[in-house]
């Protein structure tokens, strides 16, 4: 479901201290129902899952499919146009007590850089030709009594050029993408629901 900004803008997150010339595109709450202390779950799901391929939309699927086509045709993702290369990281404007914080795991595939890992927050950032973007994941107290994920996209396009390739990919992520990727989330954390059980009863 989507979220209204101060649902994001709200919350005393840190990625406020570090991003504040971001725009914030998107918030969404998260199918992820949990406890206090599972955001670590849903952060391995988000590095290890490739939810474009196990999403069971087609449009969704053709979507990336036409997108990575034309990214190489135009050299949207050259390693130079990446974190490092056109944009530095953010990673050098962490405070201290989150430059010294674990990171979070790696991407599978290394399309995200993780930024920081703490109890209720992670952050990751990537960039190409078009923008520099940054993954926030919230975990926050859902109506229930327990806890679940809310995920927020924040952007810097990359001139005019990336403010227009924005705004044009603004409906297919609405229509296409976003839809099949909660799904796809809600899916994979219901699969797991066992193994997080068993992971508890073993901390105890």
């Amino acid at each position: 479901m989507r979220l209204p900004a101060t649902a994001h803008t709200s919350r005393p997150w840190r990625i406020h201290e570090i991003a504040g010339d971001f725009h914030l595109e998107d918030v969404w709450a998260l199918p992820t129902p949990g406890g206090r202390d599972d955001l670590p779950y849903l952060v391995r799901q988000f590095t290890s899952g490739d939810f474009v391929e196990n999403s069971t939309s087609q449009v969704a699927r053709l979507l990336f499919a036409v997108r990575w086509k034309l990214g190489a045709l135009l050299g949207w993702d050259k390693p130079g146009t990446g974190v490092g290369g056109r944009v530095r990281t953010l990673h050098d404007r962490l405070p201290e007590d989150l430059r010294d914080a674990p990171r979070g795991p790696a991407f599978r595939g290394g399309t995200f850089t993780p930024l920081y890992l703490t109890r209720d927050e992670w952050a990751a950032e990537m960039a190409n030709q078009t923008v520099h973007a940054v993954l926030h994941v919230g975990w926050v107290p859902d109506d229930s009594g327990g806890y679940r994920g809310q995920m927020a996209i924040l952007v810097k396009p990359n001139g005019l050029f990336g403010a227009l390739y924005m705004a044009a990919i603004k409906p297919f992520r609405y229509l296409g993408v976003y839809p099949a990727l909660h799904r796809a989330i809600g899916r994979t954390w219901q699969a797991n629901a066992s193994e997080r059980a068993r992971a508890d009863r073993g901390q105890q």
